[in-house]
């Protein structure tokens, strides 16, 4: 499970209003029949439309900055462990959803009018997508890069030969560009992976957008907030403030696991994640103390995934980790091979 939650992408060319991102979000829909879209939908509704939701967040923003972000992103990737588990990959990430977005609010440190804040408190609109594309940021097509550069390379010499401009063999060009297609080390479906190529496999995901301020547009809710819990006079009043991202990130993987019987892997929980960063050696002593099939099947996840990838590392960390995960993984490649867990 792979949580992002971000802010409203804000300033240069960027709109104040919400309509970009719902455009962005209805993408998948495009060419498709209308049985077989996917539509918005929140706590209480389905198949909202995308106009709905735009007018909903744009109009839930009453006395917030113009640099201050309207609402909040939370994208939520369930790992291809977890959607083995779904029966219906739309139908069971929506129910996950509406269990999800009280997690959400149970891990706010505020109140209103004296009570915790309830699901009923806030304004948010989701949404199911099915395919994921490569992006330029991401390890096979970073890998691929120089192989695509000499390829574009090569492309334009041959052009500028057919145009008159230089001279050379189309042909031998022809086939060393067919020789790089072949040697570049990602490949998907016997292509080369570039940027902007749709990726194989189960890659459904959640997309949620929640409004900044509470149903009522009279409190402001920031996931962004830098404190857990805490408290601070505002006018003449105590205040509860601060979101506990631990807790949710915790509290959205129990709820998968309860909500489809996913028996989860230390190599999987966010607990695993965050003492990886805190104490390499620690994660990996761990991971050793875990039973023989529980032990295979952290690493069999941990060499197809790689180590857990959280931003922050220190780079000396990271090295260490690698070097340690690399000695220990000789150690039980014989068990992972003999292993009969099926993954």
């Amino acid at each position: 499970m792979y949580i992002t939650i971000t802010p409203q992408k804000m300033g240069g060319n960027y709109s104040q209003s919400s309509g970009d991102f719902v455009g962005y979000l209805e993408k998948e829909n495009q060419g498709l029949e209308q049985q077989d879209m996917e539509h918005f939908f929140n706590q209480f509704g389905d198949e909202i439309s995308a106009e709905e939701v735009v007018k909903e967040i744009d109009g839930n923003t009453s006395k917030l900055k113009k640099k201050e972000p309207k609402f909040y992103s939370i994208t939520v990737s369930p790992s291809k462990y977890e959607l083995r588990k779904l029966q219906n990959n739309s139908q069971d990430l929506k129910q996950y959803t509406r269990e999800l977005m009280k997690d959400y609010v149970a891990s706010f440190n505020r109140e209103i009018n004296g009570r915790p804040i309830t699901i009923n408190d806030i304004k948010y609109y989701a949404k199911i997508e099915h395919q994921r594309t490569f992006k330029g940021t991401d390890k096979q097509v970073k890998e691929n890069q120089p192989y695509a550069t000499k390829i574009l390379q090569l492309k334009t010499q041959i052009r500028n030969v057919k145009e008159g401009r230089t001279e050379g063999s189309i042909k031998n060009m022809e086939k060393e560009i067919a020789k790089l297609e072949r040697q570049a080390p990602h490949q998907q479906d016997g292509k080369r992976i570039v940027q902007g190529m749709t990726k194989d496999g189960n890659q459904s995901h959640i997309h949620i957008i929640v409004s900044r301020k509470d149903a009522s547009n009279f409190i402001s809710l920031s996931p962004g907030s830098k404190h857990k819990a805490s408290e601070v006079e505002m006018h003449g009043k105590n205040v509860k403030r601060g979101f506990n991202r631990d807790q949710f990130f915790e509290k959205a993987e129990k709820t998968f696991d309860n909500t489809f019987g996913y028996k989860r892997n230390y190599a999987e929980t966010y607990k695993a994640k965050k003492t990886f960063v805190k104490n390499p050696s620690l994660y990996f002593s761990a991971l050793m103390k875990l039973p023989a099939n529980e032990k295979a099947l952290a690493f069999k996840i941990i060499s197809k995934s790689g180590l857990p990838a959280i931003p922050g590392i220190p780079i000396s960390q990271a090295q260490i980790a690698l070097r340690v995960f690399k000695r220990l993984r000789r150690g039980v490649e014989v068990a992972i091979k003999s292993s009969s867990i099926g993954i």
